[in-house]
């Protein structure tokens, strides 16, 4: 729709440049699941029509879901990814004058 002008019929050539960084030159890899992304987005399209079975699963979804907690996170990627040790020292909040 984008490379045909659908979002800018006075001007249909208008995105051709991000249809080409996309199409060609995808260094993000956003295309690399799209397909797989609309298949799955349809399937919750189609949940989401059944109210009873939606909230089944949303349900489930919240009462599986862990823990998150910022901090945990950063110390995990300190340890496991970075391979240091998080930093024990508190900053002072803004409106506290430092040393």
């Amino acid at each position: 729709q984008i490379s045909g002008g659908f979002f800018s019929p006075k001007e249909p050539g208008l995105f051709k440049d991000v249809v080409n960084m996309l199409m060609n030159h995808d260094r993000f890899k956003v295309f690399a699941d799209y397909e797989a992304y609309i298949k799955c987005q349809e399937q919750v399209n189609q949940l989401y029509k059944n109210p009873k079975e939606w909230t089944k699963k949303v349900i489930k979804n919240i009462a599986c879901s862990g823990k998150f907690s910022s901090d945990r996170t950063i110390t995990e990627y300190a340890r496991e990814i970075w391979g240091v040790e998080p930093s024990t020292v508190k900053i002072p909040p803004p409106n506290i004058p430092r040393d």
